[in-house]
């Protein structure tokens, strides 16, 4: 035999089924919103943490020490390639040894800063910055442009092809 719900009853469960289907109205709602701001957040957050790194390579050449910490900012691969005097250098332990040899000491390091840094996200795991870069020595300051190209690994933004330039020295 077949129950029939008596009226009363039917109108007790209208309002929970009103219930359920308005909290799965607001939880879509909610993930609607999350959904559609994530690659703005995103893209800031890679933006940040790409400045963070490069902002980072200054600071490590400024220690008492001549240091190539700042080194830390590449990718520890034989694929990282860097390209500056007309030349094109392949390879993290490459590039290193090339500014070891370059830069012995603290003063031929002189002080790095940084500016007009502009980063460009191109997708979730790439991005391009390009930059100015000045040396404070005794005496000189060279000073340049960068290009970047960062890949987002697992451990973190690293820099995987740096093509620097250098400006023409001052005429006297």
């Amino acid at each position: 035999m077949v129950r029939t719900p008596s009226p009363a009853r039917v109108t007790r469960a209208l309002p929970r089924t009103v219930r359920v289907l308005r909290g799965i109205a607001i939880t879509f709602c909610v993930l609607s919103t999350l959904a559609i701001s994530t690659p703005a957040q995103r893209i800031e957050t890679a933006v940040a943490q790409i400045r963070s790194v490069l902002q980072a390579q200054p600071r490590m050449l400024s220690g008492d020490r001549a240091d190539i910490d700042f080194m830390n900012g590449y990718a520890r691969s034989p694929s990282t390639v860097f390209v500056s005097e007309d030349t094109i250098r392949r390879g993290w332990q490459t590039v290193r040894d090339r500014y070891k040899k370059k830069y012995p000491s603290r003063a031929k390091m002189g002080t790095l800063k940084f500016s007009d840094l502009e980063i460009t996200p191109l997708s979730s795991d790439w991005a391009v910055a390009i930059g100015r870069w000045k040396l404070k020595r005794a005496n000189d300051q060279p000073h340049g442009r960068f290009t970047l190209i960062l890949k987002h690994l697992p451990e973190g933004w690293r820099i995987v092809h740096d093509q620097t330039s250098a400006a023409p020295p001052p005429t006297r």
